[in-house]
């Protein structure tokens, strides 16, 4: 038996130092400045050799190589960050049409801790968030299946699937003391990337709920149309970004270039490999895929100098954040609301054949002034706690193995969040305490006539002071 162990061993460590030489002198001979091939750590190998043989003479059942090749892939890019994961073709396929703004499933953008699958926040207009799923939640159990144990493309497989079929979701909720089940009906997903409308004469509001492939020109048209409509002066915009959770680094500059003037820089970024450092700057070549007309041109000039206010909260990540810090910097417009979620990594999409990839963290976000965004966020230039439950959201920071701030400490972030959740009124009845639960579970639909923050930022407009002193608090530093 250790002799077989032994050969195999020896074998698979054969295998994986000509997979990795192999994989070293190709990047290798993709770079101008050649690098030297760092040493294999034979010790480790031979250790995973080892391990591999064990499992094939010794597991109570036989088990594929590919399924535990695939799965010690996962587990290498499982354990670096909440964001590096391997793609088989149906994750791949997945990805790319999730990019399209278009799928079926439940609508809830997800992430793995300790386990099971933890809600980062649901998508508007889709069967979870009129549910009242919200963010934090933990999910345990799909229809009878323990989520314990799954890798997180396996537990959004099975939350994906056919429009009309139905999916029962169990649920732990902090504060509550049972499981919560839903019993929900999977619908096409369409996303509606930019929403618009004029608030009243002289004032526009923009809604951006995911950055996608179309995010730039459906901007460029709500843009020329709201104009168009607007008779008179345009005295102010109000572009939303609360609960986007991202999408195409593209779309964010698209978004930023429509609103800064022409070669500003709107982010840049910092990795390991000269590849992973860019400066991306508010012109064409940067947003545009291809050689595609520039469908930012003809914009209204206006629309580089009308007063501007950015919403934003806990469930404004990655390219929204991106976009408001942009703004922010280059003292286009303030930005109003609460601390945003501080996922500032880069995630490049390394295809390895035959349809599979790595989606592996290469690099940090950095705002034109050098802040980082990740696991600290844009700090709004008005802190305004009017977003219902926002205190309770979960955020980059909390989710385990996060990376770090990489340029400066995450304290700055931490203190602005203790002081949002010591702003909040406390609760002092049983009756209270309902009235809030109840509000929490009802899905704020922003932009109506009840999204309390959309009336301070008219308020702010039209310089009405706030009546209560408490959710209002200028940033002294930026």
């Amino acid at each position: 038996m250790s002799n077989v162990i032994k050969k195999t061993s020896l074998i698979l460590i054969g295998i994986i130092t000509g997979m990795m030489l192999s994989l070293n002198f190709s990047a290798i001979a993709k770079k101008d400045n050649l690098e030297a091939i760092h040493p294999l750590p034979i010790e480790e190998l031979r250790t995973f050799a080892q391990v591999f043989g064990r499992i094939k003479s010794d597991y109570v059942e036989s088990v594929e190589d590919k399924k535990l090749i695939t799965e010690a892939i996962n587990g290498m890019l499982v354990g670096l960050d909440p964001h590096s994961s391997y793609l088989d073709k149906d994750d791949y396929k997945e990805l790319q049409i999730g990019t399209q703004g278009e799928f079926g499933g439940l609508g809830i953008q997800v992430t793995m801790e300790d386990g099971v699958v933890k809600v980062i926040s649901p998508i508007e207009d889709t069967p979870a968030f009129r549910a009242g799923i919200k963010t934090g939640d933990l999910i345990v159990k799909l229809d009878d299946i323990v989520v314990k144990g799954m890798t997180l493309n396996d537990a959004i497989k099975l939350m994906r699937g056919k429009p009309k079929t139905s999916i029962k979701i169990t649920i732990v909720r902090e504060g509550e003391s049972e499981p919560l089940v839903f019993n929900l009906v999977r619908d096409i997903i369409k996303i509606q990337s930019v929403k618009s409308k004029m608030i009243e004469p002289g004032y526009a509001y923009i809604r951006i709920t995911q950055f996608q492939e179309q995010t730039g020109e459906n901007l460029a048209q709500a843009i020329k149309t709201l104009f168009a409509e607007n008779t008179g002066s345009m005295k102010g915009l109000i572009l939303d970004l609360r609960n986007d959770p991202g999408g195409l680094l593209n779309g964010a500059v698209a978004v930023s270039a429509a609103f800064l003037p022409a070669n500003a820089l709107v982010v840049y970024t910092e990795g390991r490999s000269p590849d992973a450092k860019m400066k991306l700057h508010a012109t064409p070549e940067y947003y545009l895929r291809g050689p595609d007309e520039d469908y930012l041109k003809g914009l209204p000039p206006e629309v580089k100098t009308v007063p501007m206010i950015t919403l934003v909260n806990g469930g404004s990540a990655s390219a929204s954040e991106i976009v408001a810090g942009a703004l922010q910097d280059h003292k286009r417009s303030l930005v109003m609301g609460s601390q945003t979620f501080g996922k500032g990594s880069v995630q490049t999409i390394l295809p390895l054949g035959n349809n599979t990839a790595i989606k592996l963290t290469t690099a940090r976000y950095f705002t034109p002034n050098g802040q980082s965004i990740q696991a600290q966020g844009i700090t709004p230039d008005i802190l305004d706690e009017t977003d219902n439950g926002d205190e309770e959201r979960l955020r980059e920071a909390d989710l385990n193995r996060h990376l770090s701030n990489g340029k400066k400490a995450e304290t700055k972030a931490k203190a602005v969040l203790e002081t949002e959740k010591a702003a909040q009124k406390p609760v002092n009845s049983k009756k209270e305490k309902k009235d809030k639960e109840k509000k929490s579970r009802t899905p704020i639909e922003f932009g109506s006539a009840e999204d309390l923050l959309l009336t301070q930022a008219m308020n702010y407009f039209k310089g009405i002071t706030s009546s209560s002193p408490e959710r209002k608090n200028e940033k002294t530093d930026s």
